[in-house]
């Protein structure tokens, strides 16, 4: 095995690295991929040949010799132009199994401009990324043999009425099928004769019987041959290819029998009309049954859709009137009286009132609201009203890249699914062997009468092998898994991620923010020999006035409370990890820890243990000369933290706390928390450090933070948790977000990630499983034992059931309680 390191290019958070691993990991050769973003470049392991990974990493679009390459992960967004990377949602039509899904990825990634494409064989929706315009990808797919549309949020609202209409569809061709087939199998098992006699009055009725059986394979079985129609054309085979050729195959050998049974032997004049019209039906019941299931995964999107307003107040030249949510446009000015939803983003005006926003974040207590806080969308007016001007509409708002996010979570593949991608692309052909190698070892070595030993063995093994279920299993749980993390406000944004949360075995906490509530507040000050309390405190809020830190908003407001004025600041810098500097009436002073402060060759000549006893963290004020006097600021922990935590532990997990405050400090927070073990002060760019030296221990690594020095660290982590509350750049480099600012939702985001890849597991095994004893035993091997065939009309029964089954099983995680973690 060879290890080849390639540079790389613009590739700047997990989800570009995500992006990379998946380009290379499906060329041919390619054992183990590790992408470094520290260093921008990526080692492969394996047999691949170079040229194909660097053609890999160029259609990724992060190929080094690049140039312009930007992460297109990013939470800002740019001028649309026409090489813009972009994202386009498509609606599939004529998919009915695995090898649909493949050819349909092929075919996308196949076309100009395409980074990466991957199909929901669940939703029927595809997700495509590059620039490639709509109307290209939608005649990549066409000329593949199947149909395709843009998708938008008007289909989601049209998909129960379409569903519902297909599912009446389905039902009319079960009907159809079994209408007639059912008669016909129990005339057969009654004893009735089911085989033609030349001259005999019964070969006109089976020649009716068959024009019929024609009549219902035109019919209810039509959608099965034109599908299996345009794969042949394409060069391709489906489930279309296989139920076709099963019912087509019984019913050409059935009228052939009924037109020229002097030309078989005797023994093989029987007719299967009842096999033909019975799997049709059988096969269209199953189908049936899958949509009526999988209408219930798609439920969190559908709740998520309708938790939007469908119209908005708006206040034009002093008039309010009442519009649709899509004609508001951002700036303008709207009013939300109590009991109404929030139509779309935007900044409070006028009013106060409390807004209940559990549907976003999962907090079920009311917000207060007053002038100048942000409102979204979707979320529900409690109290008074309010008047407030849209700054997001349309896809813009936070409802909206919710849902987004959710599809294209509920789309993604996690690397357990892959394994069922590989066999879905020779799945159909491989059956097809099997059928015609089943055939020719009954005709030649099997006992009489052979003819239809050869036929009922082939039709069955075309007909019982269900690359459906296949194709299901993964999507399925993929689907109900993220939706349910939804209902539970937290957001999956990568599949993988939901497959590597489930066997995390440490997770790294950044203290403010996610451990503590990140509004921390003066708890003491020590002065030196000379120095007053007001004096001191503002000094250092004078010094902190230019800077955004949370420890400096906690000395503002507290030399705000007390009534001091500020001095004027000139000279100001912030120095990360350190503290601030300052000259105030010409003088210069520092704020910060001790250990910059000691370098600097201040003598620190009070104690501060006092402070970090209590969990505050001491800041050193000094002028050019000596120190003047200590400020405790303490930052107190969540009310659940200590209880997220404990079920953290309880799942199995090393805790650790990461910080920047000193040692004795964060050692009082840590004894609050119950954390396993403290990391003390790391600097901001260290954090990233200290996660891959936890990774390379062999531990799995989960990061959770909030702020934008934890950006680097959730990148590296094997699972990036981003608190909901905290900054977009955090946000958009974790791999899952956390509406709320709960550890409980990491708790939560965990059991729900094990439940998942544990129903994905199931409905693997059971579609492997299926597959693996089905097509065995429809070919005959226990025929020395029990002396007879399987049927074809049980083996379309047991196809269809396979479905059914793989779909069932999805639908139990709707039941999920992360709480109790597990599934009723």
């Amino acid at each position: 095995m060879q290890t080849q390191t390639l540079p790389i290019q613009g590739a700047t958070c997990q989800g570009c690295a995500n992006k990379i691993h998946t380009a290379l990991t499906r060329v041919e050769g390619v054992d183990h991929v590790e992408v470094d973003l520290d260093h921008q470049q990526v080692q492969v392991q394996g047999e691949a040949d170079p040229a194909a990974l660097q053609s890999a990493l160029q259609q990724s679009g992060y190929a080094a010799e690049e140039t312009g390459s930007t992460c297109h992960h990013q939470a800002s967004a740019a001028t649309p132009s026409s090489t813009q990377q972009q994202e386009t949602r498509l609606a599939i039509t004529g998919a009915t199994c695995a090898s649909c899904v493949r050819t349909i990825e092929d075919a996308l990634r196949g076309t100009p401009g395409v980074t990466q494409a991957e199909m929901n064989f669940a939703d029927r929706t595809a997700t495509v990324a590059g620039t490639a315009s709509t109307d290209t990808l939608i005649q990549a797919v066409e000329q593949a043999g199947y149909g395709a549309s843009l998708a938008t949020d008007s289909d989601a609202d049209n998909q129960d009425e379409q569903e519902q209409a297909h599912y009446r569809q389905l039902l009319r061709h079960m009907w159809l099928g079994l209408g007639l087939g059912v008669p016909l199998m129990a005339w057969g098992l009654l004893g009735g004769d089911m085989t033609v006699r030349p001259g005999q009055p019964s070969q006109w009725i089976w020649l009716g019987i068959g024009v019929l059986t024609l009549g219902v394979l035109a019919t209810a079985g039509r959608h099965f041959f034109v599908g299996a129609w345009k794969a042949l054309r394409n060069h391709n085979a489906n489930m279309d290819t296989l139920i076709a050729l099963g019912t087509g195959a019984a019913w050409l050998y059935s009228m052939a029998v009924v037109l020229v049974p002097g030309a078989l032997p005797e023994a093989a004049r029987h007719v299967y009309f009842e096999a033909s019209a019975m799997i049709i039906g059988l096969i269209n019941l199953g189908q049936a049954l899958e949509v009526r299931a999988r209408g219930k995964t798609s439920a969190a999107v559908k709740r998520l859709l309708d938790l939007g307003a469908k119209t908005a107040r708006v206040v034009r030249d002093g008039k309010e009137t009442d519009i649709p949510v899509e004609q508001v446009h951002t700036g303008d000015l709207l009013r939300v009286r109590p009991g109404e939803k929030i139509a779309v983003d935007g900044d409070v005006q006028d009013g106060e009132s409390r807004i209940d926003e559990s549907m976003l974040t999962g907090e079920p207590m009311p917000v207060a609201k007053a002038v100048g806080d942000r409102v979204s969308a979707g979320t529900l007016n409690e109290g008074g009203t309010l008047l407030y001007r849209a700054t997001a509409v349309g896809r813009d708002t936070a409802l909206s890249q919710i849902i987004a996010l959710v599809r294209k979570a509920q789309g993604s593949k996690p690397p357990i699914g892959r394994l069922a991608d590989q066999v879905s692309a020779v799945f159909v052909p491989t059956i097809m062997i099997i059928a015609v190698v089943a055939a020719l070892a009954w005709y030649n070595l099997g006992p009489d009468p052979r003819l239809t030993h050869m036929l009922i063995s082939a039709t069955t093994v075309l007909i019982i092998a269900c690359p459906c279920a296949l194709g299901l299993a993964t999507p399925m749980s993929v689907m109900v898994g993220v939706g349910k993390a939804a209902e539970h406000g937290i957001l999956i944004r990568q599949g993988e991620a939901l497959q590597t949360s489930s066997k995390l075995d440490t997770i790294v906490l950044d203290k403010t923010g996610t451990i503590t509530k990140g509004k921390p507040a003066v708890t003491a000050l020590l002065c030196a020999q000379g120095q007053q309390e007001d004096a001191l405190l503002q000094l250092a809020a004078s010094l902190e006035s230019g800077s955004e830190h949370p420890l400096a908003k906690a000395i503002l407001t507290e030399a705000e409370n007390r009534g001091l004025s500020l001095l004027e600041a000139s000279q100001f810098a912030a120095l990360n990890g350190k503290g601030v500097t300052a000259r105030l009436s010409g003088k210069r002073y520092r704020l910060g820890n001790r250990r910059w402060l000691e370098s600097e060759g201040v003598a620190i000549t009070l104690d501060s243990t006092p402070l970090t006893d209590n969990g505050a963290t001491p800041l050193f004020l000094a002028d050019d000369e000596q120190l003047l006097g200590i400020i405790g600021v303490a930052d107190r922990i969540k009310e659940d933290s200590s209880a997220a935590i404990r079920r953290l532990k309880d799942a199995g997990l090393t805790v650790i706390m990461i910080t920047g405050d000193i040692q004795a400090s964060a050692d009082a927070i840590a004894r609050q928390a119950g954390v396993d073990e403290v990391m003390a002060e790391v600097l901001p760019e260290d954090k990233a450090e200290k996660v891959k030296a936890l990774q390379q221990q062999g531990r799995t690594v989960a990061m959770v933070g909030d702020g934008i020095n934890d950006a680097p660290a959730l990148a590296q982590a094997d699972v990036g948790f981003a608190i909901g509350t905290g900054t977009d750049v955090a946000i958009e480099s974790a791999a899952i977000t956390l509406m709320g600012g709960s550890l409980h939702g990491v708790a939560d985001a965990m059991a729900i990630s094990a439940a998942t890849v544990r129903n994905i597991k199931q409905n693997l095994f059971g579609a492997f499983i299926y597959n693996s004893l089905g097509v065995p035993v429809a070919a005959g091997v226990l025929y020395p034992f029990t002396g007879s065939l399987l049927s074809p009309v049980i083996a379309g029964a047991a196809m269809s059931l396979s479905s059914v089954t793989v779909v069932t099983n999805a639908s139990r995680l709707r039941l999920f309680n992360p709480g109790k973690g597990e599934t009723r």
